[in-house]
Formats: C-alpha cells, structure tokens, sequence
C-alpha cells in the first residue's frame, strides 16, 4: 500500500495550533505520513525557539528553512517572504507530496501556496474565507485563489469562498481545528502551570497577547503604551505573551518594557498546552489576538479586542471591541471582568467555530478527494 504523503508548513506559533491535533491524527495512521516544514519564528531564539517545543511535542521536523531577517520592518518582511519562497520548490521536488497544508493568513503561507500552485502541487488551506482587518486578510484571499481545496472553519466563511468565485466542490466548512485539543481537555491546570512557571496566579490574572498591526506599524509603540497602561490600571498579576516579528514588533516589545508596572510575568512563547490553561483561567485576555476570538469563547472568557487587527472578523459574544483609547480600553477590561458578563458568558456563550472534531474531517478530506485535472485545473465562477 502507498501512503499518501501531506507536507505541512509552520512559521509560527499560532498556526501551530491548527495543524498540531492533525499531525496526531496522521501519526497513528497506517496509510498517511507527514512532511513537516517548520520557518520563520519557530526557528528564531528571541522569539522563543518554538521549534524545540515541536520536537519535545514528538513530531519530527523534516526541513528547518531559515528566512527572517532582522529589522522587523516592512522591507525585512517582504524580503523574507522571497527566501523562504526560493526554497519551497526543491523541498517538492525532493518530497513529492500528495498535498501541501497551509493554515491562517500569514505570509510563509502565502508562498507555501504559490510554490504548490506553480508546481501543480494540490493545496489545502485551513481557515479559508474570514475576514480580517489588515494585510492577514489580503493574504488570506489570495491564498484563496492558488489553493485547490478550503477548509473553513464556519458557514459565513465557506459562503464568502462561494461569493468569491470559487467551485462549490472546493469549499467545506469543517470547524477550526485548534478548538479539537481545548475541548477534548488537552490543557494544562493552573496549578502545574504555577508549579512549572514558579508564578503565583490562583487569585486571578489578565493575559495580554499584543501584535503589530503592520499597516500602522509606524504607530506599533504608542498603541502598546495604550496597551500597558491599561492593564497597569488592574491590581492583578499579568501574563504576557510577547509579540510576533512583524514590522513594528519592536516598537511593541519597547513600550511593553518601558511602561509596565507591577507584577508582569512575559514569555516569547510558551509550550501550547501552558498557553491554553492560563487562557482557560484568565479574568480575561487583552489585546488583539485572533485567539481572543477562535479559542477564548470555547471556555467562555472575555476578550477586550483592541483596534483594527481582527476587524470584520467572525466573532463570538465573548468579544468587546475597543479603539486604542486608554479610559475605553480600561472600562472594556472593567466589565470583562466584572460578574455580570461574566455570568452571561456562563450561560450563552458558544464557539461558532467548530465542535471539537474538526481535525478529523480534514483528514479525511485530505485522504479521500480525488486528486485529478478537475481538482487541479480551476475555474473561477463568476
């Protein structure tokens, strides 16, 4: 019997999510086997060498492609895209896949699909048709147009796929398979997480994830002061989870440093498992993480979503959209905390992306989609 062969790219620890709960899924099969292809942050030591905690994880790394270059600015950026693009087409060639699988908005994935659509390779995308307010959603669509087949992750995006011009045989709404490992309660507690971290967290903390947004990177560091200083307001301990290499990642890390007063405990990455118990605990999560929408509502936590960065996003009633004003970015904080919301939360929130199961749909898709000119060959709709 011939296995078939997935190659899956990462660059970051947020995709690293989706595709986790999928890899175990492919390792305890007989008919399928993996390539994995891990860039960009994973690799990178001031951003936590997350590469470590992949293998620790027990997956095996097959190629490690260095592509960030410092700066952290807009050129950098681009600049970096076009090295990890020049080697993705030997890695096929050497590889053959069956499928290459590409999860989110960002920009190693982009060039995983332009490498796969320029060599006739099939091509997934995870999370295929949301929205999202800057160069994510841009980046997002056009992965869109060179993937061969869409695994969204709710109904409002599978519709906008459609709307897009793409075949409806192509789109399936399968769930966000990051939510798979939450509910089948693959987290860590409190208490080990303190134990493990030497914290002391179990009288209620906040936890902050702050981007970039790299369109407004020139105003990375003000918006972080914002930030900070809001989260200074609450006499609470502080989880930080520092930021992505984005332009103006920099410009974040120096106001978080400059401004933050009281007890602050920042990490540049935490094994997966950690994060998603301090989320699960947390009074509430603060910044403009997509994790505030896709992951918060699964255990029912507020999330105060500051700015534009996930504007237009599907979102559950866990989210309290704020601009980058500091009184309204306390006074969100304040009634994401308080018992109120936090006892409507309790009784009506629902995760409106997936059930828990969606990792298994994908592979299965994966494994049984014809791979054949009607696939390969698209036609746009409209």
């Amino acid at each position: 019997m011939t296995k078939k062969k997935i190659m899956v790219v990462t660059g970051s620890r947020g995709e690293w999510g989706y595709i986790r709960p999928i890899l175990k899924l492919i390792d305890a099969r007989d008919d399928v086997e993996y390539v994995l292809v891990v860039t960009n942050m994973h690799l990178l030591p001031a951003y936590g060498s997350s590469y470590k905690e992949i293998e620790s994880d027990g997956f095996k790394i097959h190629y490690k492609v260095h592509m960030s270059l410092d700066g952290y600015s807009h050129i950098t950026q681009a600049k970096s895209l076009g090295i990890f693009l020049s080697g993705m087409p030997d890695i096929i060639e050497n590889e053959k896949p069956d499928w290459i699988l590409l999860a989110g908005d960002r920009g190693e994935q982009l060039m995983g699909a332009i490498a796969g659509a320029y060599t006739y390779t099939p091509v997934a995308h995870i999370q295929a048709g949301e929205l999202s307010g800057n160069i994510d959603g841009m980046t997002r669509h056009a992965i869109g147009k060179l993937v061969h087949l869409h695994l969204a992750a709710n109904q409002d995006a599978a519709d906008r796929l459609i709307k897009l011009g793409e075949e409806p045989f192509r789109v399936h709404n399968v769930g966000a398979p990051q939510i798979d490992e939450m509910v089948s309660a693959q987290f860590t507690e409190l208490t080990e997480i303190q134990d493990k971290l030497c914290v002391q967290l179990d009288k209620g903390y906040i936890l902050g994830v702050m981007h970039p947004v790299t369109e407004e990177a020139e105003k990375a560091e003000a918006q972080a002061e914002i930030f900070i200083k809001a989260m200074n307001y609450f006499d609470l301990p502080k989880v930080i989870i520092l930021p992505n290499n984005d332009a103006g990642s920099s410009g974040v890390k120096k106001a978080i440093n400059e401004y933050r007063v009281g007890e602050y405990y920042m990490y540049a990455n935490l094994k997966r498992e950690d994060y998603l118990g301090l989320l699960k605990s947390a009074k509430c999560i603060v910044g403009n993480s997509s994790s505030g929408l896709l992951e918060a509502p699964t255990f029912k936590v507020p999330a105060v979503n500051i700015g534009r960065r996930q504007n237009m996003r599907f979102r559950g009633i866990n989210v309290i959209d704020v601009p980058f004003e500091l009184n309204k970015v306390i006074a969100s904080i304040e009634k994401a905390m308080s018992d109120e919301f936090r006892a409507y939360l309790d009784a009506e929130c629902v995760n409106p992306y997936g059930d828990g199961h969606s990792s298994e749909k994908i592979l299965e898709l994966l494994m049984n989609t014809p791979i054949d000119k009607q696939l390969i060959v698209k036609k746009l709709t409209y």
